[in-house]
């Protein structure tokens, strides 16, 4: 079964929580903080593979999640990190995260690999934490949490050339003839469902060449087999469109698939492109020929699978056109990487008010380091004081008019204010 698009939800594991904890053995009085480091949570990549063809092992959403690092111990025993996981994805698999369709990366060298999700970092135990200032400290840190997305992949083949037609225009024959590929073939639209692959040869020099599934009128809007193939084209870098000269109108039948990838976008119509007329055998005007290439506007070349005539032709043109034909970017410039300036300063905290007397302090950095602090003890919980103070939320708070027994919020810890 060939599945090209899939949607899976990835998580990564949390690091474990540090130790508090003292030595108390025999023999070595006051033997001071003990309590271990714990591990790093299992991260997530994507790793592009030879063996996996398809995207059918994912066809169901799937979710996959990486183990939690172990919790530190006593006697400065470290917690185990836990193992990473690998998604093995076909070459040529783009992945876009479902909630905005951002693009994220493209997998298209065998062993290629990608982090996904990061692993939560380890918290530090207590003696971590031990200086000459504070040389019995009960404090540790929990662990990091890890990443969850949702992806959406979409495996769009790596073909250099492209063969794009209405159905029955005689694709699958070109392709059989042209390479090793036993595409089927049929008198009927639509006998091509998947995309078929095949090394054409031009002397000493090869290239790959797909025939994409018949093309309709509003396949852009999804009709037919519509936008599940189109996608494929978008890594080609030269275009073979054929129309089958022998119908009632090639020049409308042109039309309408030009028109079909200008809508859809992706540069199509950029791409260089050789019009071939097939099924020439099958004319008995040879005007009509002739009234084609002067409406198009662009050289045609004539062919017949039956007699193999021109099919070399076909395959120096696009060899020739492959030498200068530039590679084309599989996702819109929109999505490009985000840069960011170092030099700007970020915004650590900002306080959101719920509703009267309620208030919530948000942002990235402060709840990291929410997270990270232990506040089950009571020094915990002061040094979790002393960094919002220390951040500013006191003066923040009173700024916007809170007030002595007002309920503030940071994750899901809630405190009373007092001015």
């Amino acid at each position: 079964m060939f599945i090209d698009r899939a949607i899976i939800e990835v998580r990564s594991g949390k690091g474990g929580n540090g130790r508090i904890a003292f030595r108390r053995e025999r023999g070595v009085p006051k033997g001071g903080p003990a309590g271990g480091n714990g591990g790093r949570g299992g991260s997530v990549y994507l790793r592009c593979s030879k063996t996996t063809t398809t995207l059918v092992n994912y066809r169901h959403s799937r979710t996959f999640i990486a183990e939690d690092g172990e919790n530190g111990d006593i006697k400065n025993q470290y917690g185990h990190a836990a193992e990473d996981i690998y998604i093995d994805l076909p070459i040529g698999t783009v992945v876009f995260l479902e909630e905005n369709h951002q693009f994220i990366c493209d997998l298209k060298e065998v062993g290629q690999t990608y982090l996904i999700c990061k692993g939560g970092r380890g918290g530090r135990g207590n003696s971590a934490f031990k200086s000459s200032r504070n040389r019995c400290p009960k404090i540790a840190e929990n662990g990091l949490p890890g990443e969850r997305k949702r992806l959406i992949l979409e495996l769009k083949l790596l073909a250099d050339v492209g063969v794009i037609s209405l159905p029955n225009a005689g694709k699958n024959t070109f392709i059989s003839c042209v390479t090793n590929c036993k595409a089927e073939i049929g008198d009927y639209a639509f006998t091509t469902i998947v995309p078929n692959l095949g090394v054409a040869k031009v002397g000493e020099d090869s290239f790959v060449i797909a025939d994409m599934p018949g093309l309709i009128k509003g396949a852009h809007l999804g009709k037919g087999l519509g936008l599940m193939f189109l996608r494929h084209i978008e890594r080609c870098r030269v275009l073979i469109h054929m129309v089958d000269i022998s119908r009632e109108d090639p020049y409308q039948d042109y039309l309408d698939i030009h028109d079909e990838l200008k809508n859809y976008g992706m540069h199509l119509l950029d791409r260089p492109e050789i019009v071939v007329a097939s099924k020439i055998d099958e004319l008995e005007d040879k005007n009509k020929l002739v009234e084609f290439e002067k409406k198009i506007g662009k050289k045609v070349i004539p062919i017949s699978c039956i007699t193999d005539e021109n099919l070399d032709k076909v395959l120096y043109a696009a060899n020739d056109l492959l030498k200068d034909a530039p590679i084309w970017p599989v996702y819109n410039e929109e999505d490009k990487e985000e840069v960011f300036n170092l030099n700007e300063e970020e915004n650590v905290f900002d306080i959101v008010k719920k509703k009267e007397g309620y208030y919530e302090i948000v942002g990235d950095r402060v709840i990291r380091t929410y997270n990270l602090i232990n506040i089950s003890t009571d020094e915990g919980m002061l040094r979790l004081l002393t960094y919002l103070n220390k951040i500013g939320v006191d003066e923040k708070l009173h700024e916007i008019g809170a007030k002595t027994g007002d309920t503030v919020k940071i994750a899901d810890f809630e405190f009373e204010y007092y001015e």
